[in-house]
C-alpha cells in the first residue's frame, strides 16, 4: 500500500497516524475519529516514520503540539513535509494553551484541532482539509509531461531529453512563488522509451539506478535516496532509465510502476515520461490517466501515423479519452504534401505544436555528445522546443484556483496571533 492517498476516506476504511505520548490525548483523537477509520500511535521522536507510513498508508497525521511534547513535534513537521510532501498532517492542541497553537503555527501544519472543543469538529476539521486538498491536487503536485511515439525513429527521445534541459534552463531563473513548489526541485527524465536508455546515451550519462530499482525502493523513496541513486546530468536533469536487461521489467507490476510516477510528482517540479517506441500500452494506458499533460509524437511518415493512429485504438480500448491527449508533429518539411493541420485531423487530436525537421544538426551534435539545445540554441529546433517549455513552465507557475487557505476558524487564529505583540 502505498501513501498517502488522493481520496477522502471512506467510513470506517482508513488509518491515521498520532504522534503523541499522551494517552488521554490518543485516547480522545481515537474517539473523535472513530466512525472514520482506526488511530495509530506513532512516538514524536520516532526512527521508522518512512516505514509507518508506506506499510499503513494513512490518509492523515496528527502530532500533538501541547507543550508538553517538546520541540519533537516541529521536528517531525519538518520531516514530513520534506520527505512526504503529500501528505496532510494536522496539530492538535489546546486553544486555552496559546503555546501549542502558536508552535503549530510557527510549524507551518495544514490545520489545528482544537482538543477542548466538541470532538465533531475534529471530523469537520479533517473532511474539510481532505476536500481541499483533493481539490487542489493537480496544482500542488509537480507537472507530469507524457510522451507517447508509436515507433522507435520518431524523436520522442530527442524532443523528451531536449525539453528537460530547456525546463532546468528556465527553473534556473528567478522564481515565481507559488504553492507547493518550496518541497520540489528540479526536472525528472524517465528514461523508458525503446532502444532502452538512449535518453542516458543523448546526455552522456551513466546510471546504476534503474526504474526497477525505484520501484522496488518506492516505501523508502525520500530526497536523499533521489539525490544519492539517480543519475544527474552536468545541468541538474535527474535521469531514471530502464534497466540494462529488460527482462528486469517483468518483474514489476504496472501499479507499483504508476505509484513511483505519482511519487516522483512530490518530489520535481517537472518529471518527462519517454515512452517513445514503448510497446507495453497497459503500462502506457495507466501513466496517461495519471499524467498531465500528454502528448503523441508523430512525424509525416505514413508508417508513423499508422502506427499513432493503432496506438490510439489500444488506448481507448483502455479506456483512455484521447481528445484530452494532444499531437507534436516532429520532423515537419513543408515541402512534403501532408500539413500538421491534415496530420491532426487524421488522428483526430488537437494540434499543440510542430518541430522543424533538422535531422543533420541533431546528428552532428550528438556526434560530439551534445545536444542541440545547449550548442545551438537559435536553431529552428531548439527555438521550438523552447517556445514548447516556455508554454509547460507558463503552465506550471501560473496561479490556478485558490492557494492552500486554511478554514476560516483556523485563518482567525492565524491572523490573532500574528497581530498579537506579546508574542515573540
Amino acid at each position: 500500500m502505498n501513501a498517502p492517498r488522493d481520496s477522502i476516506p471512506e467510513m470506517g476504511a482508513e488509518t491515521y497516524l498520532f504522534a503523541s505520548s499522551d494517552g488521554g490525548h490518543v485516547t480522545w483523537l481515537t474517539d473523535a475519529l472513530g466512525r472514520l477509520g482506526s488511530v495509530v500511535v506513532l512516538e514524536p521522536d520516532t526512527k521508522s516514520v518512512d516505514e509507518r507510513i508506506s506499510l499503513l498508508g494513512p490518509v492523515a497525521v496528527f502530532i500533538d503540539f501541547s507543550p508538553e511534547q517538546g520541540p519533537a513535534a516541529t521536528q517531525l513537521h519538518r520531516r514530513l513535509k520534506r520527505d512526504w510532501p503529500a501528505l496532510p498532517v494536522l496539530a492538535t492542541g489546546m486553544s486555552t494553551e496559546p503555546a501549542a497553537m502558536l508552535a503549530a503555527l510557527r510549524a507551518g501544519v495544514d490545520d489545528f484541532i482544537d482538543m477542548s472543543a466538541p470532538s465533531t469538529e475534529a471530523v469537520s476539521t479533517l473532511r474539510i482539509l481532505l476536500e481541499r486538498r483533493s481539490t487542489l491536487q493537480a496544482g500542488a503536485r509537480g507537472c507530469t509531461l507524457a510522451l507517447l511515439g508509436a515507433r522507435a525513429g520518431l524523436g520522442t527521445t530527442t524532443l523528451a531529453t531536449s525539453l528537460a534541459l530547456t525546463l532546468t534552463d528556465l527553473l534556473a531563473q528567478p522564481p515565481v512563488h507559488t504553492p507547493g513548489r518550496a518541497a520540489r526541485q528540479g526536472v525528472a527524465l524517465l528514461d523508458l522509451g525503446l532502444p532502452a536508455r538512449d535518453g542516458l546515451l543523448y546526455l552522456d550519462t551513466q546510471s546504476g539506478f534503474s526504474f526497477v530499482d525505484g520501484v522496488r525502493n518506492l516505501r523508502r523513496l525520500d530526497q536523499t535516496l533521489l539525490h544519492t541513486a539517480l543519475a544527474h546530468h552536468s545541468s541538474g536533469v535527474a535521469v531514471l532509465p530502464l534497466p540494462a536487461s529488460l527482462t528486469q521489467v517483468r518483474e514489476i507490476s504496472h501499479a507499483d510502476s504508476v505509484g513511483l510516477i505519482k511519487r516522483l510528482a512530490d518530489f520535481f517540479d517537472f518529471q518527462i515520461a519517454d515512452f517513445g517506441g514503448f510497446s507495453t500500452v497497459d503500462f502506457m494506458a495507466q501513466t496517461v490517466r495519471e499524467a498531465h499533460p500528454t502528448w503523441v509524437v508523430c512525424d509525416q511518415s505514413i508508417g508513423a501515423i499508422v502506427s499513432t493512429a493503432n496506438l490510439l485504438k489500444e488506448l481507448r480500448a483502455r479506456g483512455i479519452e484521447t481528445e484530452n491527449l494532444s499531437l507534436v508533429v516532429n520532423k515537419f518539411d513543408s515541402h512534403v504534401g501532408l500539413s500538421a493541420k491534415d496530420i491532426a485531423e487524421r488522428l483526430e487530436l488537437p494540434l499543440r505544436h510542430v518541430l522543424p525537421a533538422r535531422s543533420a544538426p541533431l546528428l552532428a551534435a550528438a556526434s560530439r555528445g551534445e545536444m542541440l539545445v545547449r550548442t545551438a540554441r537559435n536553431d529552428p529546433y531548439s527555438q521550438a522546443v523552447s517556445v514548447l517549455a516556455r508554454g509547460l513552465h507558463q503552465e506550471f507557475i501560473s496561479p490556478t484556483g485558490q492557494s492552500s487557505a486554511k478554514d476560516s476558524r483556523w485563518g482567525a487564529l492565524i491572523s490573532r496571533f500574528r497581530k498579537s505583540p506579546s508574542e515573540g
